[in-house]
């Protein structure tokens, strides 16, 4: 399989030199890391090649990295049912910058962008309907970043009284949030299946 792949990789490689920066097979996996501004060329060309013929399109997703200029990771995964063949495309770029929609290429695209939008705020140009997905739309931030605070900025209740949902700042009350930094299983009064082993050997 990973002769297969290699094969593979040397092909795109050849013929999308222009978008593939490097290759490599890890685990009989194969992942391509390519230059963002030719991203859906080379979906395309995945796509229509008979060599590739990656019909589905499996997952988008993205890391976040806030440390590096190019913050983000932009990873596709795309399945070829007609090789069987299984491909992960890897691209950094900067927060700042703007990725092109691959939905007109796999509509599949078009949830996987949105997602990653509202997760990250990672924004895609020519996305026919970006807009949070997850998330309400008056959230604030996005989720998935490593600067967001694990509270969020804001919660969410139903006031009786106005007979409505409010929105208020999250406000963490300090000494009602109690911690014993026990395991669930201490302090119970009896033993689980396969703790009787251990107290065997103690």
């Amino acid at each position: 399989m990973s002769e297969a792949l290699q094969e593979l990789a040397a092909h795109i490689s050849l013929k999308r030199s222009d978008a593939v920066v490097s290759s490599e097979v890890v685990n009989g996996e194969l992942t391509l890391t390519v230059a963002p501004n030719h991203i859906v060329a080379l979906v395309e060309f995945l796509k229509i090649d008979t060599a590739c013929h990656f019909s589905t399109l499996v997952d988008i997703t993205a890391v976040d990295y806030p440390e590096r200029v190019a913050r983000f990771d932009v990873v596709y995964h795309f399945l070829s049912m007609y090789q069987n063949h299984r491909i992960r495309l890897k691209l950094a770029m900067r927060e700042d910058q703007i990725l092109a929609s691959i939905n007109g290429v796999y509509p599949a695209a078009n949830w996987f962008e949105r997602e990653i939008f509202d997760m990250f705020g990672i924004l895609f140009s020519g996305h026919p309907d970006l807009r949070r997905i997850l998330t309400d739309y008056g959230f604030r931030g996005h989720p998935l970043r490593r600067d967001f605070p694990t509270s969020g900025y804001t919660e969410v209740r139903y006031d009786e009284a106005q007979k409505r949902v409010v929105y208020e700042p999250i406000s963490l009350v300090q000494e009602y949030r109690q911690f014993d930094f026990m395991s669930p299983w201490e302090g119970a009064d009896y033993i689980l299946p396969g703790d009787d082993k251990a107290k065997v050997q103690s």
